[in-house]
């Protein structure tokens, strides 16, 4: 079964439209503008689109008439329409009573990893491109630098210091995830101490300042698992912004001449380490959960395995 190029989360380019964002007047021509979409967000859940007749479920895009005042506005590009025309779309972060008036039915607010596992690709890229601005925007209401408040500027995609002048930008942190394969090709996976028991995952870590990604690779594996790899390659990427992750796949093998049976979880991050056959998943059945189809994890395990994974469980709501 062929395998898409490159993982979910990662298959749809919106276009950002840069060069729109700093229009002073960019506000009042995305409201005046008849095709102009809106993307609610309230407490980093997504209004999702109430599902009529059997369609497909989709994003909650709506027109800006009429909405109640957001709390943050982010322009978050143009996205095409039928006929080959495009509309404007923007990130608007809605307080409870706002978000209320919107919809008030809960289940139609989505958390991002609920969200991902029903849209389609261009549906999955303005929701991670939305999260990732409303989370860097709560969490940097105030300089690092100074302590000062800071202001949205540049259509959301800049915060500025009031006392400094100091400009903000959004920030991403770099994280290596690693399929790691011994001699016989089985794949070491490992069940990390924050989720519940029975689900197993690759192994990843941030980039450090100042380290390479391949090295970053052998000293997370080296870390966690306690064995030395080698012949690292560079597969694809995969935005997470929970809360700003950029997932950096990779390939790794364990060094010539050292033995699988070495591997020790470091007890901390890492409570348990085993190494997979393809036979191994499959015939584990419900006594082992695996990522997902919409995580980069799920989507290198399914190059190794072949195929769809036989247990691929949905993570907690988080």
């Amino acid at each position: 079964m062929p395998q898409p190029s490159l993982p979910p989360l990662a298959r749809a380019a919106i276009d950002r439209d840069a060069a729109a964002r700093a229009d002073p007047e960019r506000e009042a021509r995305f409201d005046a503008d008849a095709s102009a979409l809106v993307l609610p967000v309230h407490d980093r859940r997504l209004l999702l689109a109430e599902q009529r007749d059997g369609s497909a479920p989709g994003l909650g895009l709506v027109a800006p008439t009429g909405l109640p005042a957001a709390s943050l506005r982010c322009y978050l590009g143009r996205i095409a329409l039928d006929g080959g025309r495009t509309a404007p779309v923007e990130l608007r972060v809605y307080d409870e009573a706002a978000a209320a008036a919107i919809e008030a039915e809960e289940a139609r607010w989505a958390q991002l990893r609920r969200a991902a596992a029903l849209l389609d690709d261009r549906g999955q890229a303005l929701a991670v491109e939305a999260i990732a601005l409303a989370s860097w925007h709560e969490a940097h209401p105030f300089c690092p630098r100074c302590g000062s408040p800071t202001e949205v500027t540049d259509a959301g995609w800049v915060r500025r210091c009031l006392a400094e002048e100091r400009q903000l930008f959004p920030r991403t942190d770099p994280a290596v995830i690693v399929l790691v394969t011994d001699d016989d090709d089985r794949v070491l996976l490992g069940s990390n101490a924050l989720w519940e028991q029975r689900r197993f995952s690759l192994l990843a870590g941030f980039v450090e300042p100042g380290e390479p990604l391949e090295h970053a690779v052998v000293r997370e594996i080296a870390e966690e698992a306690g064995i030395p790899v080698d012949r690292v390659e560079y597969v694809a990427s995969q935005p997470w912004p929970l809360p700003a992750s950029l997932m950096l796949g990779f390939r790794a093998r364990l060094a010539v001449g050292a033995d699988p049976a070495i591997a020790r979880p470091d007890g901390e991050e890492i409570l348990e380490l085993r190494w997979f056959s393809r036979e191994d998943i499959a015939s584990a059945g419900e006594e082992l959960f695996l990522p997902t189809g919409t995580s980069i994890a799920g989507w290198l395990l399914e190059h190794w395995y072949g195929g769809p994974l036989p247990t691929d469980v949905p993570w907690p709501s988080s």
